[in-house]
C-alpha cells in the first residue's frame, strides 16, 4: 500500500507545500549531468563513470534553464529523503515531462536508505528544464525486509 503524501512529506527535506501530492513528494532538479566516461558494473564491484555538469543555457535572477537535445543525462534531486523502516521508496515521472517526450528513469530505494539521490533522464525530444523544476513523484509503499541499506550510495547529496 502507498503511503499519503503527508506521510511521505514527513521524510523528504526541503518540502514545499506545492510539492505535497496526495500521494508522493515532487522531486526537483538540482543539476543536470552528462556521462562522458565509461562506467563498469562487475559481480562484485561498480564504477561510476565519470560526469559532467550541464551547464544552463539560459540564466536569469530567478532561476537556470537547461536546453537539453536528445541524449541521456543524469538528474540530481534538489531534496534529501529518507526512507523509513517499513518501507521501499520508489520515484515516477511528471506527466508533464513525458508528455514533452523524456522519461524519467531510478531504481528502488531501499529502506534505510538516506541521501539525495538521481535519477536518469532520457530525452527523445529536445526539452528546456529549469532548475527547481518538479520531475518526478516520490512515493513510499509498505515492505517488508529483514535489513536496511547501508550501500556505497548512503548519504549521497545533490
Amino acid at each position: 500500500m502507498f503511503q499519503s503524501g503527508q506521510f511521505v512529506a514527513e521524510h523528504v527535506t526541503p518540502v514545499e507545500p506545492i510539492q505535497v501530492q496526495p500521494n508522493g513528494v515532487d522531486l526537483t532538479v538540482a543539476r543536470v549531468e552528462e556521462p562522458i566516461d565509461a562506467g563498469r558494473i562487475g559481480i562484485d564491484d561498480k564504477s561510476i563513470g565519470d560526469r559532467q555538469e550541464v551547464p544552463p543555457s539560459e540564466v536569469t535572477d530567478e532561476t537556470a534553464v537547461y536546453y537539453l537535445p536528445p541524449g541521456a543525462y543524469v538528474i540530481r534531486y534538489g531534496e534529501t529523503v529518507a526512507v523509513p523502516d517499513g518501507h521501499v521508496g520508489f520515484i515516477y515521472p511528471r506527466s508533464s515531462l513525458l508528455r514533452n517526450g523524456c522519461m524519467l528513469h531510478t531504481a528502488v530505494w531501499d529502506a534505510g536508505y538516506r541521501g539525495a539521490g538521481a535519477g536518469l533522464l532520457t530525452v527523445h525530444h529536445d526539452v528546456e528544464l529549469e532548475r527547481d523544476a518538479r520531475i518526478g513523484q516520490f512515493v513510499l509503499a509498505r515492505a517488508n525486509h529483514e535489513t536496511s541499506y547501508e550501500g556505497s550510495y548512503q548519504g549521497e547529496s545533490s
